[in-house]
């Protein structure tokens, strides 16, 4: 008897939990075709396109994706609703006022129709999107937003609207590169080529600024150690990510006028600038045309002007001195001939942005043994867009 009574209380408690899950599943299920219920049935009827390379078609069906993506709404299928509009003899090229697609949600049947349209007004593409109530033929929602002209991600810029229309947040990155006016869009689809006056101070060390000091008559330049260039920027990016960018730059440059001199260089560079607050480094060639000279330093004092003296080569006189002793060297003199001048550029800096206009500011550094240079730059540019279509 005690087995019998266990057996009975074991097989309610079976009872009893299977009753329980049952009453769980019923009870999820009318609540998920509750929620169902809520969803208001809404159609897309068409959605005008103005200035773009879509037409109206195409964004049309990026409105109607957009949507079932947020599923707040029933959105009728557009197969369905091809069959009626064909049976009501509504034209999809016309039918973008109030009146007319009111009138087209009451033969669909559906309590809300989404319309608008997307156009393009010279850099910008403005997206207006309504839902409109059928039943009470007012417009229910709206939403209005500027884009930035980049037509590849016209998609994105839908979403965005939509999200908007049903009061979603979307997402703030892709709103800050596509409707942010304060910056361009870093796309992996824009290549930006860059151009704009640089110009700057550098100070020579060592050496060479020794030289720099010295009279002409000695073999100097009698120029200050500190200098100032002015030239213009090329610049390429050839990948553009976000965030990041690499790029190419050709810098041309003039220096040395405040001591009356003329001094051309040229710099290539290899770039990357990274992150939000643009972040570069740079390296590459820098090529420079300067005066040089054979010589030597008289350390033995034999021309008797003073130990350790520059002269030319051929101050030293065979015939009465005997060979030269001292090792003949190519060094900076304004007496010799223009040669090329080849240094490695390293450079750190920041590109400060305000809408469309960059202002780079660099310290750079040109490691020679002869005597380093160091100095800073800065200048302005404008980003060019790819031509819109």
């Amino acid at each position: 008897m005690p087995n019998q009574k266990n057996l009975k209380m074991k097989t309610l408690k079976n009872n009893f939990k299977s009753l329980t899950l049952l009453a769980l599943l019923i009870g999820t299920s009318l609540n998920a075709m509750s929620q169902g219920d809520d969803k208001a049935s809404a159609a897309v009827l068409s959605v005008e396109s103005k200035g773009l390379i879509n037409n109206s078609e195409s964004v049309s069906y990026m409105v109607r994706l957009e949507l079932e993506k947020a599923n707040v709404y029933t959105i009728m299928d557009k197969y369905d609703m091809a069959e009626l509009v064909k049976k009501n003899s509504i034209d999809l090229t016309t039918c973008y006022g109030k009146s007319c697609v009111i009138a087209a949600g009451k033969a669909f049947g559906v309590q809300k129709m989404i319309g608008g349209n997307i156009e393009r007004f010279g850099e910008k593409i403005v997206i207006t999107l309504k839902v409109f109530d059928v039943k009470t033929e007012l417009v229910e929602k709206q939403n209005t937003t500027e884009y930035q002209n980049l037509q590849p991600e016209l998609q994105r810029m839908i979403a965005i609207s939509v999200q908007k229309l049903i009061g979603k947040t979307p997402d703030q990155n892709i709103v800050d590169l596509l409707v942010n006016y304060d910056g361009p869009i870093a796309s992996p689809q824009t290549q930006i080529k860059l151009s704009g006056p640089r110009m700057g101070a550098s100070m020579t060390f060592g050496d060479a600024a020794k030289v720099l000091g010295e009279a002409k008559r000695n073999g100097g330049f009698n120029m200050y150690p500190v200098n100032f260039q002015i030239g213009w920027q090329f610049e390429k990016q050839y990948i553009s990510a976000g965030n990041f960018q690499a790029l190419v730059e050709f810098i041309p440059t003039i220096g040395g006028l405040e001591s009356g001199s003329f001094i051309p260089s040229t710099t290539f560079l290899n770039g990357f600038r990274m992150g939000k607050a643009g972040w570069e480094i740079a390296f590459g060639p820098n090529l420079k045309i300067v005066k040089k000279a054979d010589g030597f330093f008289d350390e033995g004092n034999a021309l008797n002007e003073g130990v350790g003296k520059w002269y030319l080569e051929d101050s030293w006189d065979a015939s009465k001195l005997g060979k030269n002793p001292n090792t003949i060297e190519n060094r900076l003199d304004s007496r010799g001939e223009a040669q090329l001048s080849t240094s490695l550029f390293i450079g750190i800096g920041r590109t400060f942005k305000s809408g469309y206009l960059n202002i780079p500011v660099n310290l750079y550094v040109l490691p020679r043994k002869e005597g380093s240079i160091a100095g800073f730059s800065f200048g302005f540019n404008i980003y060019k867009k790819p031509k819109s279509f």
